[in-house]
């Protein structure tokens, strides 16, 4: 792996200097990439966009201001040529990053803030402890999501990488790459194709390792058992303490395999698609429990509650009866619902690809409400938080209250949305296509503070303990504060 300060796109780095990838292709786990085409054999039309609706913003993010890290860097270096980098910017008095004195400056004293982010003067409540905002740079672009397990981020770049979100360290890194993987129960989980292994959480120390009888594309983990969905319609449980296979079938066929139309386990269960049907399995071995016909669309992920399993297929809307999978009720849509359902306690929320979002009564089925946004070009799911329904569409993010349907509010970016809004603490954590993070105030939709990086953004945010990850194609991962941004209390 190519140290930092080494060479980057042909072109010598010198000592000292923040490295800023070129254009680098980004590596792809094998299979479709789209689960809209996947599925449905076609793509969507583009995204409507509108002005901003906050009247003045911030002035687009440029290479020459603070944003997008003009600096000066001092590395803490870390294995294998990557580094948690601690930077300093011009003019100001303290060092950004990871460090042994989290709780002080450089030189001594308590930090002061700094100008890494767009921040809107807006007093956030008090912490308790200091800690320090940090990055941790790739040697290989990140790929997806982070996770977040048993203080330490993992993050997939060709191998999972395993950060102390406290310091931005790395603890440990796999030795094969991983294109599927699954944190539960103290093990990381993963798959590097026709391999299964499992490695311990804390120091990566490996438990077991498997050859499969196919090419793994995706993996879910949770109670002590693994669930893959195998190249060619195959399905395995495996139990997460040794690797042994508890069940399979090869009745999971379907035109296109993606991680998003894979097996899963949801509340005690394990359900796959294939043939035109849901099936619901024993996660311990026991066999199939029941069938369900759903259509020759592929289901989403389904979602279940008090006994009740919800899941979208097609146009409809279906909510089955867990333990025998008869139907309580279904919702026809006029067009595609491409979204997962999302619930709070009285209500199922999902959407459709021109961005109709529908407010389900959970018990009946029946149309609460309904609320217009625009085109959609993903398959992220509503997101239901503190009486708020979050939906994005384009470039913008749109907020509708859960009881009534009425628009709270909309957002709009400088970019197309990428995945799905963390939420947590009164706060809403964006990526955009405009290689920025933005964070807003769930309640008004205001922006609070906006980090720019040099690249877009990889899968979702995550939000954790007034903590914000997220992973760019700049090879970078950030770890922030989620009320001050890069600032230091």
């Amino acid at each position: 792996e190519p140290a930092e300060g080494g060479a980057v796109g042909g072109q010598p780095v010198p000592p000292g200097e923040p490295v800023a990838p070129g254009p680098q292709p980004v590596p792809q786990p094998p299979g479709p990439a789209d689960p809209r085409t996947a599925q449905h054999g076609r793509a969507l039309p583009p995204p409507g966009r509108t002005g901003p609706v906050h009247g003045a913003r911030p002035a687009p993010v440029s290479d020459t201001e603070a944003a997008t890290e003009k600096i000066a860097a001092r590395r803490h270096r870390a294995p294998a040529g990557e580094s948690a980098v601690e930077v300093r910017l011009p003019g100001a008095s303290v060092r950004i990053g990871p460090g042994p004195r989290a709780e002080q400056g450089a030189d001594g004293a308590a930090p002061a803030e700094t100008d890494w982010v767009r921040r809107a003067a807006v007093p956030p409540p008090a912490r308790a402890t200091r800690w320090r905002p940090w990055r941790f740079r790739m040697s290989n672009d990140v790929w997806g999501t982070p996770v977040v397990a048993d203080g330490t981020l993992f993050v997939s770049s060709f191998e999972v990488h395993a950060l102390d979100i406290g310091t931005g360290e790395r603890r440990y890194k796999t030795r094969d790459v991983a294109w599927a993987m699954a944190v539960d129960s103290g093990r990381v989980h993963a798959a590097d194709g026709p391999h299964l292994y499992t490695v311990d959480v804390a120091d990566g120390t490996e438990r077991w390792r498997n050859s499969l009888d196919g090419w793994v594309f995706s993996l879910d983990a949770a109670d002590g058992v693994l669930c893959c969905g195998i190249r060619g319609g195959g399905v395995q449980l495996r139990s997460a303490a040794n690797g042994a296979e508890l069940w399979r079938a090869d009745d999971a066929q379907q035109d296109y395999e993606n991680p998003q139309s894979g097996p899963v386990l949801v509340g005690g269960a394990a359900y796959y698609y294939g043939g035109g049907r849901l099936r619901c399995v024993d996660p311990r071995g026991a066999g199939l429990r029941w069938s369900f016909p759903v259509g020759e669309d592929v289901p989403s992920r389904p979602v279940e509650r008090a006994g009740v399993l919800y899941v979208t297929a097609g146009t409809r809307v279906y909510a089955l009866d867990t333990a025998t999978g008869a139907e309580r009720w279904r919702f026809e849509a006029p067009v595609v619902l491409f979204t997962p359902p999302a619930m709070d306690s009285t209500a199922v929320y999902v959407a459709d690809y021109l961005g109709t979002v529908y407010a389900l009564d959970a018990t009946t089925g029946r149309d609460r409400w309904r609320g217009r946004t625009g085109s959609r070009q993903g398959a992220e799911p509503v997101i239901v938080a503190d009486g708020t329904v979050l939906i994005g569409s384009g470039d913008r993010l749109h907020a509708f209250d859960t009881a009534t349907g009425q628009e709270r509010w909309r957002y709009t970016a400088r970019g197309e949305i990428v995945g799905s809004p963390a939420v947590a603490d009164g706060l809403v954590h964006l990526g955009s296509r405009d290689h920025s993070l933005h964070t807003l105030d769930l309640s008004t939709g205001q922006l609070r503070w906006e980090l720019g990086t040099k690249g877009e953004l990889t899968g979702s945010p995550v939000a954790v303990g007034g903590r914000v990850f997220v992973g760019s194609k700049d090879r970078c991962v950030y770890a922030l504060d989620a009320y001050y941004g890069t600032a230091v209390p």
